[in-house]
């Protein structure tokens, strides 16, 4: 129903794994912006094209590493090529915070504060889409955690997976 917010969807052995959505920045603003708005703002002003990523919730059963990267890939496709933006903010429980930092190379952007759409405390944590990219073009499709990094991006598209699936999110837009 609003076209400025995409929903994915993660399947695989008969099962939902993982949903998560990518929100563009509109004129309205962000959904992190009732609460963390002087942040974001301070990356706009710098010339930043800003989206979020927020309903995020993978199945901790089997495969769930698997799952969160497929969706991040597919969000960081969508963000970065198709929507050209720059960064992506989440807002996270302070629990989840050192997994999104340490996995996928989210950094603190804003202290804790209540977050009054889910009444409990959020970090705001941001990434910018050319480290995604870097990270992705490094580790995507290995498998293979490098040394003792631990990331997800190993387990990221391939290259060619990227080219294949980037073309066909190109047809659906």
């Amino acid at each position: 129903a609003d076209p400025h917010r995409l929903t994915l969807a993660a399947s695989g052995l008969g099962r939902m794994l993982g949903t998560v959505t990518l929100g563009r920045d509109t004129p309205t603003g962000l959904l992190a912006d009732e609460v963390f708005k002087d942040e974001i703002d301070a990356y706009r002003r710098t010339g930043a094209r800003v989206c979020e990523v927020t309903k995020l919730g993978v199945d901790p059963g089997a495969h769930s590493q698997m799952a969160l990267a497929s969706l991040f890939h597919i969000v960081y496709l969508y963000a970065h090529k198709v929507f050209q933006c720059t960064d992506v903010f989440i807002e996270v429980n302070p629990r989840h915070r050192r997994f999104y930092q340490s996995m996928l190379g989210f950094s603190d952007e804003a202290d804790m504060r209540t977050n009054p759409r889910v009444n409990a405390p959020a970090h705001l944590l941001r990434i910018s889409l050319d480290y995604m990219e870097a990270q992705i073009e490094r580790l995507g499709g290995t498998g293979l955690p490098v040394g003792r990094e631990r990331s997800l991006y190993p387990y990221f598209f391939s290259a060619t997976e990227s080219r294949r699936i980037m073309q066909r999110l190109m047809t659906l837009n």
